[in-house]
Formats: structure tokens, C-alpha cells, sequence
């Protein structure tokens, strides 16, 4: 009698088990993909508007109440002064009321055929403004003693102002206008350049520098947790605190850097290191991997101290030479790890911002790409046109994942 086995997973109650751990984890799987996926969405909805960074304020109808004339004895006559204002000069607005209620005492002589007054509610059908619309709407009218006793501010009582309009950010008007100046642009192309060169050789510089700290901090020796900690220190010391230290020692007047050059008659004149090209770049760049070569240090070090000393201790009876043994045993063990670290850093580094703002604002050829989305969208004020620098630099990084991911190393699971 053959035994037959039941293939693991496929039953009845593992069928409801997996059913019922998809159900347990849906809230916490539809919570992380609407923070990833609606930003996302918002930046290529933004990208195809022709949206600048005043049409993110909805127009409204504003309105602004005083009382023109002297009012001393009952009977007195004044003016109730409503200055009509839309919010928009470039928006107009439909449907325009206001409603608001008059001080006690008041007794309106002329009122506005558009308006109506209820006792002491006033109400009054404004209809269409259009764009930058203003006008001054005035009423006569009486005061009594009440009036005069209560010495009234008409802006006491707020009028409420309604309308209807539409926002650029939510109607049906799309274009490529954005994308079309971004292309045109010859400056863009210099940011693509310069975000390149910073990404590659900034991951490539942090990549090889905690390579070599974790090859000198492998073998054990009195004082090796303290050099650690130094070594932690560019990547835990705060960003805003690092960057104005270097600003400081390589500034061309007091810096300590030129200083030092000028005393040994390597310079005859100062050197503007984050002021001037190419050497901001290369001084941003230089900055990127001192400030996170700590990171790579430490996953390269763990890496390290996890392979097995036998290979070592074999190769050395055959007698390989130290570099031998780095590079037929150590690099492809680590070959894996810096693969991870590469993909990882390539990508925040593309991404950084602070540190390239901190240290020269994107200027003297140190524009990168998200300097430029902070450009466009703040400096300039064109949100579209940000969106627009941030739609290419989320494909740029796709492309380089899916590349990265096809023909990049398939071990540690990649």
C-alpha cells in the first residue's frame, strides 16, 4: 500500500490560515501603500499642471467692513463701507453672497438691490467676479442711541463670503508643457550631469573608503572600539553641524585649509573651494563620502568578521600574499553586501538634498537634481515645473533599479 503525501500548504485548515493572516495584515498593507503610493500620485498628478505655487491658494471672496462719517447725536447718518475684494487675479469666482449681521442701533436708508436685510441680517447675492474683481459697496443709514452707546466695530460681527470656483490643482486642464521646458532647457542636462557624478562617485568613494576602515579594523588591537567611534562619527554628527564646519575650514579668506596650503607655498593665492567650479563639485562630492562612508564601514566589517578564518589560515600555508587573499577570498565574499550597499547608497545619494543645500545652495555647478525640484518649485515658484524635475528623477531611478536588478549581482538575494 502506497503512503500518499499531502503537499505542505494546500490543505483545508492551511487554506484558511493563509486567509486569515491576509486578513490580519490588509489594514497594515493598505495603511503602507496609501503613504507610498498617494504622495506618488499627487506629484505625477502635479507634473501635467500648469501650476504655480499662488494657484495652490483656493481663490476667495474677501470682504472688509468700515463706517465713513461722524456719528455723535441719534438720527446722525453714515455710510457702512463694504469693500468687496477676489482673491485672484488670475481666477474667477461664481455665485458670490455675503451674509452678515448689523450692529443694534443701525437702521439701513439705502440698501443695495442685490442685498436684502431681515431684521438684522443682511444678505446680499453678489453674483460672478471676475478675476482680480474689486468693488465698494456702500449703504446709508441712521443711528439711534443704542448705536451710539455701543460704539460698534461693523468687523465685530464677521461677514461670511461664499463662492463657487474651480482650482487649477483639481479641473480637467492638463499639459506637457512642463516636461517640454524641462527637455529644452540646456541647463537641464548640465543638472543631469552634475546629479551623475555626484551619485556614482560619491557611492563608489564611500563604498572603497569603508572598505579600507573595515580591513584596518579587523584584526583586534587595544584601542579598536575607540577608533570605531570615531570612524561612526561623520555619520551620526549632525548634517547642518558637519556642513557648516567645512564651510568654515575651507572658506577662502579665514578657513584653516587655505591657511595651511598658503604656509607651505603650495598656494600663492586663496583657494574658493565651495565657491567656484569644478572644485565645488569635487568638494560636495568629497564631503558625500566622508559624511557616509561610516554606514558602508559597518555592514562591510560585520560582513567580514562573519567569514570563516580557515580559508585565510589555508591560503596562507599555500603562500598568498595578503592582496591574493583579499582578492580571491574577501571580495567575493563581500561581493554581495557591496552590491546592496551600492544600490542602497546610488539611490539616497541621488536623492540628497541637505547636504549639497547646506554646503553651496546648488550654486557653482553643484546643482542636482533635487536641488532643482527645490528651485523650480520654491525659488521660481512654478509647483508644476518641480513636479515635473521629480517625475524624472523617480524614472531615472526606476530604470536604474530594473538595470540594476537584471544584469547586477544575483547573490544576497538580489
Amino acid at each position: 500500500m502506497q503512503n500518499a503525501t499531502r503537499p505542505t500548504g494546500t490543505g483545508p485548515l492551511q487554506k484558511r490560515e493563509a486567509k486569515l493572516a491576509w486578513r490580519l495584515l490588509a489594514p497594515t498593507l493598505i495603511s503602507a501603500s496609501l503613504v507610498v503610493i498617494l504622495p506618488l500620485l499627487a506629484i505625477f498628478w502635479i507634473s501635467f499642471k500648469p501650476i504655480k505655487l499662488a494657484d495652490l491658494r483656493v481663490p476667495t471672496p474677501e470682504v472688509y467692513e468700515r463706517i465713513r462719517g461722524d456719528i455723535n447725536n441719534p438720527g446722525d447718518e453714515a455710510l457702512l463701507e463694504l469693500r468687496l475684494t477676489n482673491s485672484s487675479r488670475d481666477t474667477a469666482i461664481s455665485n458670490v453672497t455675503l451674509r452678515d449681521v448689523i450692529p443694534e442701533g443701525m437702521t439701513i436708508l439705502a440698501l443695495d438691490p442685490r442685498c436684502t436685510l431681515e431684521g438684522r441680517a443682511l444678505f446680499c447675492d453678489l453674483g460672478d467676479w471676475e478675476a482680480g474683481y474689486r468693488e465698494r459697496l456702500s449703504m446709508a443709514f441712521t443711528a439711534d442711541q443704542a448705536f451710539i452707546d455701543a460704539d460698534p466695530n461693523p468687523r465685530d460681527s464677521v461677514a461670511e463670503m461664499s463662492g463657487k470656483t474651480s482650482s487649477v490643482l483639481f479641473n480637467s486642464t492638463f499639459t506637457l508643457d512642463n516636461f517640454v521646458r524641462l527637455f529644452d532647457g540646456r541647463e537641464f542636462w548640465s543638472v543631469i550631469w552634475v546629479t551623475l557624478f555626484y551619485s556614482i562617485f560619491g557611492t563608489l568613494g564611500a563604498l572603497i573608503v569603508g572598505l579600507f576602515a573595515a580591513l584596518l579594523l579587523n584584526k583586534s588591537f587595544r584601542g579598536q572600539g575607540v577608533l570605531r567611534g570615531l570612524y561612526l562619527f561623520p555619520y551620526v554628527a549632525p548634517v547642518i553641524a558637519v556642513a557648516f564646519t567645512w564651510v568654515t575650514l575651507f572658506d577662502p579668506f579665514s578657513g584653516s585649509a587655505n591657511a595651511l596650503l598658503s604656509q607651505m607655498g603650495l598656494i600663492s593665492t586663496p583657494i574658493n573651494f565651495f565657491g567656484a567650479k569644478p572644485q565645488a563639485l569635487i568638494m560636495v562630492t568629497v564631503f558625500e563620502i566622508w559624511r557616509y562612508f561610516p554606514m558602508a564601514f559597518l555592514f562591510i566589517l560585520a560582513r567580514m568578521q562573519s567569514i570563516s578564518t580557515e580559508m585565510y589560515e589555508a591560503a596562507d600555508m599555500d603562500g598568498a600574499s595578503p592582496f591574493q587573499q583579499f582578492w580571491y577570498l574577501s571580495v567575493p565574499q563581500l561581493a554581495g553586501i557591496l552590491s546592496v550597499l551600492f544600490l542602497l547608497r546610488f539611490i539616497w545619494t541621488f536623492n540628497k538634498f541637505d547636504d549639497i543645500f547646506l554646503l553651496t545652495g546648488g550654486n557653482a555647478g553643484t546643482r542636482t537634481l533635487t536641488v532643482d525640484v527645490y528651485e523650480q518649485a520654491f525659488a521660481v515658484s512654478n509647483i508644476g515645473a518641480g513636479a515635473a524635475v521629480a517625475v524624472v528623477i523617480f524614472a531615472m531611478l526606476v530604470v536604474f533599479s530594473v538595470v540594476f536588478f537584471k544584469y547586477g549581482s544575483q547573490e544576497e538575494g538580489l
